[in-house]
């Protein structure tokens, strides 16, 4: 959600105050925050994800790209998302395929903070919407951007 005088510092929360018969219930408030920060502390953060990214694994994990340093995304499968009607905007879950690699995977959001999914009920006839969650980005290792302050 965006506020006219200000379009950084504006963002949409629910809180989770009690949960009911297995359903959580939560109440939703509007708060003013920025979501931009300084290159910095962009810095600080990768460098420091970069510094631990190996030592926070399990020693069979270490060395084998497990965590990747960055991943990018075409605009195009931004755009695409954020074009659906009910989206607000987009989140970021973590997926590992077989490989034990970790990527990101990206869904719209609606308003309510609920994902943009394709239908769970599809009949065997039916085709799944192709366009509602990225994954196939490029992935750094093996894809890496060229040298800048983020990726040291």
């Amino acid at each position: 959600m965006l506020l006219p005088d200000n379009r950084k510092k504006c963002t949409l929360f629910t809180v989770v105050f009690f949960r009911e018969s297995g359903q959580f219930h939560g109440i939703t408030k509007l708060i003013l925050m920025s979501h931009f920060i300084s290159l910095a502390e962009a810095i600080d953060l990768t460098s420091r994800y970069r510094q631990y990214r190996e030592s926070i694994l399990k020693t069979d994990y270490q060395g084998q790209g497990t965590l990747p340093l960055s991943e990018m995304i075409p605009r195009a499968a931004i755009d695409t998302l954020l074009a659906h009607p009910a989206c607000s905007g987009l989140r970021i879950y973590y997926g590992m395929p077989e490989d034990l690699k970790m990527r990101a995977v990206i869904v719209g959001v609606d308003g309510d903070g609920k994902d943009i999914l394709p239908s769970s009920n599809l009949s065997e006839t039916e085709e799944e919407e192709d366009d509602l969650i990225v994954d196939r980005t490029l992935r750094c290792p093996d894809i890496c951007p060229d040298e800048s302050p983020l990726n040291g």
